[in-house]
């Protein structure tokens, strides 16, 4: 992969913060004329630092009103155990998020739902995809900062 320099770091952030713009508009935003932004755009995603270009959607207004981090910890630590349980909670649409943790918890995932009972039927799919030692869940009172832009050092 070709280091990013300046230029690729403004575009990025500029397509961050919105990708529904035009070329001449990212373009404007990024300071660089139109082929040169479309060019590298098209480079950046071949190389994959642009893994997709998505909507955001907003959670309320979808009445998915709980976020739930859920905390998993498991006896089993093997490849056959993890492959089963990667593959069933893949399975889930409302498991948004799962990260393999370093510590006492071994699994955590961010699940959006519509309530505690939505909750309720998606905790009852989760301890089914595997062999889980405990479950436990902390729910969100309230949404302080969210973003999808990762910190780019552009200048």
């Amino acid at each position: 992969m070709k280091e990013l320099d300046g230029v690729d770091l403004r575009i990025l952030e500029a397509l961050q913060h919105d990708c529904s713009g035009t070329i001449a508009e990212v373009a404007e935003r990024a300071c660089v004329s139109q082929t040169p932004c479309w060019r590298r755009i098209r480079r950046l995603e071949e190389e994959g630092v642009i893994r997709s270009r998505v909507a955001l959607l907003n959670a309320s207004a979808l009445e998915l009103g709980i976020t739930a981090f859920v905390l998993v910890r498991t006896a089993s630590h093997d490849e056959k155990w993890l492959s089963k349980f990667s593959n069933g909670v893949a399975k889930i649409p409302e498991v948004l998020e799962v990260h393999r943790m370093a510590g006492e918890i071994d699994y955590l995932l961010k699940v959006v739902a519509k309530d505690v009972e939505d909750y309720d039927r998606i905790y009852k799919q989760l301890i089914t995809v595997a062999d889980l030692l405990d479950v436990s869940a902390s729910f969100s009172m309230e949404k302080i900062k969210e973003t999808t832009a990762l910190p780019l050092r552009t200048g």
